[in-house]
């Protein structure tokens, strides 16, 4: 029986030598392999046969050694710190793109420069206060004025075009989620077929099923966990992604029927939205996660404008004004685009209105209804220089609503108690948020089609009736842009002038950026150092793997002259016998 049990342990020498050598090979061979995960044999004692009872000793005798399983060799720890970072990363670079494309459109660094079309407006408007009366200087600074509106409103249509466009990106993006949602059902499947006996582990599939989970954490933020069978459960955003048997996919929906762009949402959830985007991301709070998320932070959910930027005077308390700040912080400024939309749309509307206040300026009154209504200052307004003397046209109009409405004649309240008839008033139409068309907005403004076709009709003479050129209005031109009119946003104190505002407005893009990219080159540095820890757990070292093949192979060799040994007596004792 010792004999018998000689030839066990030989032969369990042999096998589980061959496994290590087949282990073994298996990592040489995939050393370049995306995604795979070092392998190691894992031995066992064999069965034991009992002689008899001693308190001295056990009195057993081994039969050798045996291959249990095939372990792969990784850190759970380090695989979802990594699947994290990764996450964070691709949410600050996505970011950082559109930074890069919104710097491009205003030219600072190459091509025309929008500050250019600013000065050169600047300098019309002080040829024309120099000479006022000049042809050449009225007809400068209205080609000026339809150069600024031109290069304004393409930096905003391609602004826009570009928020728009992110929508190819983002329907890429939830197409490759589903994809890889699928690809793990499948793997699942196949592994829970594989290790159903207990006598394999499918290794490779893992490493696969891991690569996708590795790829589906950079798109958005995942958890996962496996469940004894060796199904891996995935929740994406907090939602059921992957179960055993289901894929909840996600699709791409308008996010209103007036909206172009789209947003992804849960189809089996109730079409409920995939991202809640109500809150500034950020670290702290570990909802910056993921190059989706980044994508539809950067690109917000509509075209922004002026109106978006809380202004503490449109506001009856100070509540309602903190409680706007946090709306537009949360929601406008989070995004790099909505919140460049809104603020050269101030940029853009502070010039025009400034200008057309200045040449058809407008009073306060108060109707007998008690309604106050604005209409034009006829005292003050200044007139063209054609023979109507034609007062109250602006150098920038709506394109769908006019400056003024129909001239009628109204009762105001004189001051005294009284009331007094003004005949002919035009009566201004005011901006209404809720109206785009309303507003003197990127998109809404063009210059007056009759100051175009005649250059006198422009108001810089006096209403007086002498002929004389407003001084006074020429004047107020230049004082008024060099007025600060506005702060970039209610996050900031200093409020600027146009030619101050714009520098500021481009120099926060660049700061933006700069923050931007500096963080995703911290994280992508991050992630290196996390990614290296992996590797040294997970990553195959072929010097190493070698030096195992040499030993496996001499420790089979070693199993092989054992049992000759084994047999050679064997064979001795029975033929002497």
């Amino acid at each position: 029986m010792g004999s018998l049990g000689g030839l066990y342990i030989g032969v369990s020498g042999l096998n589980v030598s061959q496994a290590a050598l087949n282990v073994t090979s298996h990592n040489l061979a995939n050393v370049d392999t995306k995604g795979f995960v070092r392998q190691q044999a894992v031995l066992t004692d064999f069965h034991y046969i009992k002689w008899g009872e001693s308190h001295i000793s056990s009195m057993q005798q081994g039969l050798g050694a045996n291959f249990a399983t095939v372990k792969q060799v990784r850190d759970s720890f380090l695989d979802q710190a990594y699947r994290q970072e990764s996450g964070r990363q691709a949410f600050y670079e996505s970011q950082f793109k559109a930074v890069e494309e919104v710097e491009g459109l205003f030219g600072e660094l190459e091509g025309v420069s929008f500050q250019k079309t600013i000065n050169d407006y600047w300098i019309a408007l002080q040829e024309l206060a120099k000479e006022p009366e000049s042809i050449v200087a009225r007809s400068s600074l209205i080609q000026t004025a339809v150069t600024f509106m031109e290069r304004a409103e393409n930096i905003s249509k391609q602004l826009n075009d570009y928020q728009v466009n992110l929508n190819t990106q983002i329907i890429n993006q939830v197409k490759r989620i589903n994809e890889i949602g699928t690809n793990i059902k499948e793997l699942n499947l196949k592994i829970r077929q594989y290790e159903s006996t207990g006598v394999e582990k499918a290794n490779d599939l893992r490493d696969q099923r891991n690569v996708l989970l590795d790829e589906l954490a950079q798109i958005s933020d995942i958890t996962y966990k496996e469940n004894p069978s060796g199904v891996v459960n995935v929740n994406l955003e907090g939602v059921p992604f992957v179960t055993e048997d289901t894929v909840y996919r996600m699709e791409t929906m308008r996010i209103n029927e007036y909206s172009e762009m789209l947003k992804p949402v849960w189809v089996a959830h109730g079409y409920v939205d995939v991202y809640n985007l109500d809150r500034a991301p950020s670290s702290k709070d570990n909802n910056d996660i993921g190059s989706l998320k980044g994508l539809l932070v950067a690109r917000g959910y509509k075209q922004a404008n002026y109106t978006d930027i809380p202004i503490r005077d449109n506001y009856e308390t100070e509540a309602l004004y903190n409680a706007a700040v946090i709306d537009y912080n949360n929601q406008i400024n989070s995004s790099v685009i909505m919140s460049v939309q809104s603020q050269f749309d101030q940029l853009i509307h502070g010039i025009v209105t400034t200008m057309n206040d200045i040449l058809s300026p407008n009073k306060e009154v108060t109707l007998s209804d008690g309604t106050k209504v604005m209409i034009l200052d006829k005292e003050k307004a200044p007139v063209g220089m054609d023979p109507s003397k034609t007062m109250g046209e602006a150098l920038f109009n709506r394109k769908s609503v006019a400056r003024y409405g129909e001239p009628m004649d109204i009762e105001i309240e004189d001051g005294n108690g009284g009331y007094e008839i003004i005949e002919d008033a035009r009566i201004y139409i005011p901006e209404d948020p809720g109206d785009n068309y309303s507003l003197f907005t990127l998109g809404e403004i063009e210059v007056n089609k009759n100051i175009m076709q005649n250059y006198s009709l422009i108001p810089l003479s006096n209403n007086g009736g002498t002929g004389d050129f407003d001084i006074e209005a020429a004047g107020k031109l230049l004082e008024e842009w060099q007025k600060p009119f506005a702060t970039l946003s209610p996050n900031t104190l200093t409020v600027n002038n146009f030619n101050d505002y714009y520098t500021s407005f481009i120099s926060e893009i660049a700061n933006r950026g700069e923050q931007l990219n500096t963080i995703s080159r911290n994280q992508a540095s991050m992630l290196e150092s996390i990614d290296n820890q992996r590797l040294q757990v997970t990553g195959v070292s072929s010097d190493e793997e070698l030096t195992n093949l040499i030993k496996y192979q001499h420790a089979y060799n070693a199993a092989a002259r054992y049992v000759n040994v084994v047999s050679e007596m064997l064979e001795h004792i029975v033929t002497k016998m």
